[in-house]
């Protein structure tokens, strides 16, 4: 690969696009954070780049109102690279003023210099300026429905042309039990990236909660040669009666208006608002050190498809010393189970995985974060990424 001619050592130039400032939230922040931040403590030239869209797309969580004013987010944003060591590593495109906003300088220079850039989960347009970047990577983090909306949206997918490199959270894509509808571009597997060093190990309170940050809906389901392909909502209501069944307690942080909040506290589940646990990425990292564990499960989509796919907010409670028990997917294929990590794929694999990690806590805390380690390290991460895209 040839780099732009200013850099030198094989110091690459990357771009991380993301979605911070529309959706200043905790946990979509460190998503992509550690994409970025990861890079940087790899030693790459790296900025964090965002573009408005035309439409109100700007949400503030106080206020909960969507419009064009990014004042909330542009605060939240500069408030979090700041913290981390990256202030003047971000800017972004205000499509409704016409100008670049943030701390980076000189950022058309830096677009024209760029070798590289990494669109995380497709959710900025590859504008004209970006298009001299000779590396131009696709992260999809939505396995089985971008690929339906490739196949069923002319202009989605002539947008995800202009990428040179395709990737997936859908571990399993290609594999013979794979569902995953074929939408023609070549993905290869890749995973979420954490940097460890920002996800401080604390003793678990054994006597605490499964807890974890969910919506209900986070869209319309899909469905794709008679194949239905369903939220959350699907995969959670073969588990309502889970808290019943099992000695523990469980909290969700729960998000969408559609979710049967009363339904839930009926059933023993215990509900508290996901704006107050995501209001910046270090209340949502204190939640998951305050939980016991997480108990979660998947969109529906990624179970029947056999994605493959795995959670970043899971990856970040392995972390942070925290065990997960999660639905199958057929993550467990690449990610190994039974330490740490459990995987269930009925309700008695459940409530066999709670009475194990109720037996045997400390020592799943300790794995738990073993498995973060091995498998979820942005050192290791983000250097296969980058040799895969080179």
């Amino acid at each position: 690969m040839q780099t732009n001619s200013h850099n030198i050592n094989n110091c690459l130039k990357i771009l991380v696009l993301g979605y911070i400032v529309r959706w200043p939230l905790g946990g979509m922040a460190w998503h992509h954070i550690n994409y970025a931040l990861g890079l940087f403590r790899l030693g790459y030239d790296v900025y964090f780049l965002e573009y408005s869209d035309n439409y109100d797309s700007c949400y503030n969580p106080e206020s909960g109102v969507i419009g064009k004013d990014a004042t909330y987010g542009l605060n939240f944003t500069k408030d979090a690279f700041d913290r981390l060591g990256i202030k003047d590593r971000w800017a972004y495109y205000d499509e409704h003023t016409s100008c670049w906003l943030g701390a980076a300088r000189n950022i058309n220079d830096i677009i024209e210099t760029a070798d590289m850039v990494i669109n995380i989960s497709g959710v900025n347009p590859l504008k004209s300026e970006l298009m001299n970047i000779p590396i131009r990577l696709l992260v999809d983090t939505d396995p089985a429905f971008t690929q339906i909306k490739h196949l069923q949206d002319a202009q989605s997918r002539e947008r995800t042309k202009l990428h040179t490199h395709y990737f997936s959270f859908g571990e399993n894509f290609g594999n013979d039990n794979c569902l995953i509808p074929d939408d023609g571009f070549p993905w290869k597997p890749t995973r979420q990236p954490i940097v460890l060093d920002e996800w401080q190990i604390t003793p678990g309170p054994e006597k605490g909660k499964f807890t974890t940050v969910m919506k209900w809906d986070s869209y319309p389901a899909q469905k794709y040669q008679e194949r239905y392909y369903g939220m959350k909502s699907e995969s959670f209501r073969d588990y309502f009666d889970l808290p019943n069944k099992v000695k523990a307690d469980f909290e969700l942080a729960l998000g969408s208006a559609s979710a049967p909040r009363d339904t839930l506290k009926s059933k023993g589940w215990q509900i508290v608002n996901p704006l107050n646990v995501t209001k910046d990425p270090w209340t949502y990292q204190k939640y998951i050190q305050e939980s016991k564990g997480e108990f979660t499960v998947a969109k529906h989509g990624y179970v029947v498809s056999n994605s493959g796919w795995f959670s970043e907010r899971s990856a970040a409670y392995l972390a942070s010393g925290r065990p997960v028990i999660t639905q199958e997917t057929e993550f467990s294929k690449y990610i190994p189970c039974g330490r740490g990590l459990l995987a269930f794929g009925n309700f008695d694999e459940a409530i066999a995985a709670i009475e194990e990690i109720n037996g045997n806590y400390d020592r799943h805390c300790r794995w738990a974060r073993e498995i973060a380690e091995e498998y979820f390290d942005s050192k290791k991460v983000l250097a296969d990424l980058i040799e895969n895209a080179l």
